[in-house]
């Protein structure tokens, strides 16, 4: 860890909490009037310093590099090429020294250590004046957050290090992998304290305890294939069943009518949203939304300038797609002579001439979004990493748990709100594939199916290798609509069961030997 060690003292001694906080909550005072011993000392700073967990710099660097990449190119469901490090992910020959890996890898840990100091810094600065539920709802923000990072640390890596207090890096910089099972155990524990303590509503953007129950789901239904040979802990699922049904029934909350909508500034935070990044338009490079990097043209681009990196669906991906699943095809990839008129709005709209190109994220130039100052490198769209309608799958599969197929009334009524939102026939039953399948369709382009992929490798490896074998990992053309597969970025290597588990970052473990140890107990 000693390679972030630098940049972890910077954030101990400036109270790291206080950078990067969006617009989208309250302005934050000048770093020059803050400090240990002057900050904290009501709920509205409280609030400002959670407020900085939600972008920053470390989010946007993994946002940039990691979001898609990992979630969607090293799945399969889209491809990139001029980019060596995603060409890796695309081929399953990622080594220590992938770029992409390495960002998320640090991003995770920065943000970490962000959420260690601001939840060390309310504990020992935050007067007794306050009252104490707030100074709870403020810790439990920075521990959802926590647990995020290391949920996706765990699902990524499995055996990671555990760090609860940066300032011990000081010291002793050299640190152990923690038993994967523990790792899900810790996100498990801090996403049980959001839960008690965050509020059933708050201002737009801000996590609530629908957002924690939905992320305890999540983490609960991945950790119950751990260890398993074909069948899951029934009590792991039982409890992602638990937490996904009380948001499905109990917060009140609904899918937003119109499915492309998810994906326009105009919805950002809509009540659909649990979790989504709070980005703000303008500041400097790696600061900001950079999602906008794959528009393909200058006419629906910030300030007129094309995105440089071509991504595009795979053939496997588009095949998916049912004829009367063109909601869903159309709002998540542009297919040539697709129209889109919220895109260039001033200009009559955006038709689309290429062969194959991404369209969520992508949400036009600045005068669409009423953005002046937006750039290329700083996208309004709040992008989403949890929504209501991956709960309501989540909760589906929870209910399947170990069984071939089930019709259970919860399972369907949530199951089909997804597919009847997108114009698709309500299912008379549902099996493991038919939800595998749902979740890539409904979440593809926000970075979820590799997750489900290592969710169904604990349990069933040999089918999570034949998802990965099956795939036609190339874009495409469509001359005279006939599918013609595009000659593929490099030779892809067979998956094996290796590859749902990346080398640790060849710069860490050069810094920390013990990275290269058999993981020890956390518990």
């Amino acid at each position: 860890m000693r390679s972030i060690l630098n940049k972890i003292i910077v954030f101990l001694l400036i109270i790291m909490a206080m950078t990067g906080c969006s617009k989208s909550f309250l302005d934050r005072p000048p770093l020059s009037q803050i400090s240990a011993d002057n900050f904290y000392q009501s709920t509205g700073d409280l609030r400002l310093a959670t407020a900085a967990l939600y972008a920053g710099t470390p989010w946007a660097d993994w946002n940039y590099n990691c979001y898609l990449p990992v979630g969607d190119v090293l799945s399969g469901n889209m491809a990139v090429g001029y980019w060596g490090d995603a060409v890796q992910l695309n081929t399953f020959t990622v080594t220590g020294m992938n770029g992409i890996m390495i960002a998320n890898w640090k991003s995770m840990y920065k943000l970490i250590a962000h959420c260690n100091v601001t939840i060390s810094a309310i504990q020992q600065k935050a007067p007794d004046t306050i009252p104490g539920k707030d100074k709870n709802a403020a810790i439990a923000e920075a521990r959802f957050l926590r647990g995020f990072a290391y949920y996706n640390l765990a699902v990524l890596w499995g055996a990671v290090p555990v760090i609860e207090d940066n300032s011990k890096l000081i010291i002793s910089p050299l640190v152990n992998r923690i038993k994967t099972e523990d790792v899900y155990k810790f996100a498990i524990n801090d996403l049980t304290f959001a839960a008690g303590h965050l509020p059933a509503s708050d201002v737009a953007g801000r996590v609530t305890t629908w957002s924690a129950q939905g992320m305890l789901a999540k983490v609960y239904l991945t950790a119950a294939g751990l260890n398993q040979n074909g069948t899951r802990n029934q009590q792991l699922l039982d409890s992602a069943a638990k937490y996904a049904g009380n948001v499905c029934k109990n917060s009140g909350l609904a899918l937003l009518g119109n499915y492309a909508d998810l994906f326009k500034a105009q919805f950002n935070d809509n009540p659909e949203s649990l979790f989504a990044l709070q980005w703000a338009p303008g500041g400097a490079w790696l600061e900001g939304n950079m999602l906008q990097i794959y528009s393909t043209s200058v006419e629906i681009s910030a300030n007129g300038s094309a995105g440089w990196f071509g991504i595009g669906p795979t053939v496997d991906m588009y095949k998916l797609y049912a004829t009367r699943d063109s909601v869903r095809r159309k709002a998540t990839f542009m297919i040539n002579g697709d129209y889109y008129p919220e895109l260039n709005a001033a200009g009559g709209g955006f038709k689309f001439t290429g062969a194959c190109a991404l369209k969520k994220h992508i949400i036009g130039t600045n005068k669409d979004n009423s953005a002046p100052t937006m750039t290329q490198t700083s996208s309004t769209e709040h992008n989403a990493l949890l929504r209501l309608a991956d709960v309501y799958l989540l909760y589906a599969e929870a209910i399947l748990g170990n069984n071939g197929s089930t019709s259970n009334a919860d399972a369907l009524l949530y199951f089909n709100k997804v597919r009847t939102r997108a114009g698709m026939l309500p299912a008379p039953k549902i099996d493991a594939d038919s939800v595998l399948l749902e979740r890539r369709i409904e979440l593809a382009g926000e970075g979820q199916y590799w997750t489900d992929l290592v969710r169904l490798s604990y349990y069933n490896p040999a089918k999570a290798i034949s998802k990965l074998k099956g795939e036609a990992r190339v874009t495409f053309t469509l001359p005279d609509g006939v599918l013609t597969p595009a000659d593929p970025y490099g030779v892809i290597t067979p998956p094996t069961i290796q590859s749902f588990t990346f080398p640790i970052p060849s710069s860490e473990v050069t810094a920390n030997p013990k990275l290269q140890e058999p993981p020890v107990s956390y518990y």
